[in-house]
């Protein structure tokens, strides 16, 4: 396969944790889970968001060179095979959501120091929100770059506290900004003008960025 036939691929977990535990949780990504995560062959980046007045709190997103990654054979041992520290903080996780995702590079560039997380319910929505991302980037400033993420449904099966029976799997528009406040600003804009459901967006702040190429393999 070609680099110009790729799908980069994007694994979303998106969660809050019981607060009895969150330095644990804290320390088991900071720790492990991100850069065992990271060190997989074709995964290109993983970060971690936080949002303390968010329902889910807690945002991780890991980037890999195409989404077939996520069906090679060592991304599926670490997947089935999870270390004891892992399962402990699974069960811990609440109101989850694991998505993997077909990422559609938009408009610029560059990772923020806060994003912006727009749900948009339908692929209509998206293929609008889509047609004018350049506008956006280029007008709004502190807008970085925007992408879409679009979730493969056989690749994203649920963590164990998802309520499976209400599951949507929807389009997610993701801003890089340069400020929380910048990511709010762009939020605000794009739910007026597609008159979308003002709970459909969430900003958070950076907490890490841990490149692939920066761990000794």
């Amino acid at each position: 396969m070609t680099s110009a036939q790729r799908t980069p691929g994007e694994l979303f977990i998106w969660t809050n944790v019981d607060p009895t535990y969150e330095d644990d949780f804290n320390q088991w990504y900071d720790r492990e889970h991100m850069e065992e995560r990271a060190a997989i062959p074709g995964f290109c980046w993983a970060r971690r968001y936080k949002n303390p007045q968010n329902e889910r709190r807690y945002l991780a997103l890991y980037r890999t060179e195409d989404i077939s990654v996520f069906h090679s054979p060592t991304y599926q041992q670490a997947f089935q095979h999870q270390t004891a520290w892992s399962l402990s903080n699974f069960s811990r996780m609440q109101n989850s959501q694991r998505r993997v995702m077909r990422v559609q590079p938009l408009a610029g560039f560059g990772t923020g120091a806060a994003i912006a997380l727009i749900t948009l319910g339908n692929q209509a929505t998206a293929e609008q929100v889509s047609r004018i991302a350049e506008q956006i980037q280029k007008q709004m400033d502190g807008v970085l770059a925007l992408r879409l993420l679009t979730p493969d449904t056989e690749l994203s099966t649920p963590l164990p506290s998802e309520d499976t029976t209400n599951r949507i799997l929807e389009p997610v528009l993701i801003i890089d900004t340069t400020t929380e406040p910048v990511a709010a600003a762009v939020s605000r804009w794009i739910i007026e003008e597609f008159k979308l459901d003002g709970t459909c967006a969430t900003t958070f702040s950076l907490l890490w960025d841990l490149r692939s190429s920066d761990i000794s393999r």
